[in-house]
């Protein structure tokens, strides 16, 4: 029974040969190219590293003229990169990337100008001279004396520096 299955198994190897790719070439940006079709007619025969059995490298030259004649059209209406469908996609996704990027811009924005007018405030309030209260690390109220008051207006007005630029 075995020696059935090893048979039908040893056939249907020997029908695939034929399937693997037969030609093998250097294209012109120097890749390696696997193919059962002959090369283009602009590879020249010194590039074909492979070819079948029985096909002498004079009528590869002879019979691809028309075989890329016949294949012009067909190349000719697929240009690379000329895909309406790829290009559109393509303006569709820079468009989306810049409706987000601007809306992020605007977000920024916003979030600076209320960064800006809060400082403003701020300050307003520290140069008035009123007395300051703020909390400590135990969570205790303490009045801000004049060392505290002075490194707290500097770091507002680097606040208002960075963020109230136009």
């Amino acid at each position: 029974m075995k020696m059935p299955k090893l048979f039908l198994l040893a056939l249907a190897c020997t029908w695939s040969v034929g399937a693997v790719a037969q030609w093998q070439w250097i294209d012109k940006d120097g890749r390696k190219v696997f193919s059962d079709r002959a090369p283009p007619p602009d590879i020249p025969a010194k590039s074909v590293l492979k070819q079948p059995a029985g096909t002498p490298a004079p009528a590869l030259a002879a019979a691809e003229p028309a075989a890329a004649s016949a294949l012009a059209p067909r190349d000719a209406a697929r240009a690379p990169g000329k895909d309406k469908e790829l290009e559109e996609k393509k303006i569709q996704a820079e468009a989306a990337e810049a409706a987000k990027k601007k809306a992020e811009e605007d977000k920024l924005a916003a979030l600076r100008a209320d960064n800006c007018s809060r400082a403003k405030q701020a300050k307003a309030t520290f140069d008035s001279g009123k007395l300051l209260r703020q909390t400590n690390a135990q969570g205790e109220l303490v009045f801000l004396d004049e060392a505290g008051r002075a490194a707290e207006t500097r770091r507002i007005e680097g606040i208002i520096a960075s963020d109230c630029k136009r």
